[in-house]
């Protein structure tokens, strides 16, 4: 299960598309991945996930020996939107499995969203801050600080004791220090924008640098994958073509040696 979870790491496969990939929540696929063996998973995810990783003989040995190229990787990343848009499609929300309070919280919360989305005066507003709350869910196994932030908030307005640590509570501890420290400078007025414009350009160059990499790395891939389509007289990539396909985006790279 180790060289499993390397491996989803490895191809840039978050926990949440591969739980819409799987039609299962984001807590089983934890689960899941945290059973000592692979054959212990229900048959029909292990018969999709090898689908994804392309094991035909549902030996999940292979997965030690797979090396990830760039022309394994497209393919994966083909199967996983195809079959996270199918599952899109026929989407719907799966209450089994909670617990009663589990289920209260989301309910709770799926009538505030609401609530908010149906507010004609503030709509624009309140879609953009849910659609960065959605960000934020979606980036919380990558970045703790995600959670620190959420309980700071929550004990700020009041509804958690400022005493309560659910998480590590000695990075926590620390954090609302420091959070609450820029917090107060903030609403007294100590930092106006000429004296921050520095700070706020350099976290401006330091998202701007990793995106243009990200994009760098997206933009080679698709290039590549293009030319060997346009070279094959392909529109696009398709069960029957798949392995043509792939030669050939092996074979132009090859070129750029």
């Amino acid at each position: 299960m180790e060289q499993l979870n390397k491996l989803l790491q490895e191809l840039g496969i978050s926990k949440v598309r591969l739980a819409k990939y799987l039609g299962v929540s984001r807590q089983m696929v934890y689960n899941y991945l945290e059973l000592e063996d692979i054959n212990k998973w229900p048959k029909e995810k292990k018969i999709l996930l090898f689908k994804l990783l392309d094991i035909d003989d549902g030996d999940a040995s292979t997965i030690e020996g797979i090396k990830v190229s760039t022309e394994y990787l497209l393919d994966v990343e083909n199967r996983l939107n195809e079959g996270v848009k199918e599952a899109q499609e026929n989407d719907y929300l799966d209450l089994k499995g909670l617990k009663k309070e589990e289920h209260a919280l989301l309910s709770d919360m799926t009538f505030l969203i609401k609530e908010k989305l149906v507010d004609s005066e503030n709509h624009e507003e309140n879609f953009y801050a849910l659609q960065y709350l959605y960000h934020l869910l979606q980036s919380m196994d990558n970045v703790p600080e995600i959670k620190y932030m959420l309980a700071y908030l929550s004990k700020a307005t009041g509804f958690t004791s400022p005493n309560i640590f659910k998480f590590n509570e000695d990075k926590q501890f620390i954090f609302e220090g420091i959070i609450h420290s820029a917090f107060t400078l903030y609403s007294n007025g100590g930092a106006s924008k000429a004296r921050v414009i520095q700070s706020r350009n350099r976290f401006v160059e330091e998202i701007e640098s990793r995106n243009e990499e990200k994009l760098s790395r997206t933009q080679q891939l698709t290039t590549i994958k293009i030319q060997a389509l346009r070279e094959l007289g392909y529109a696009e990539i398709t069960t029957e073509n798949a392995a043509e396909v792939l030669e050939k985006i092996a074979e132009i790279q090859s070129r750029k040696v």
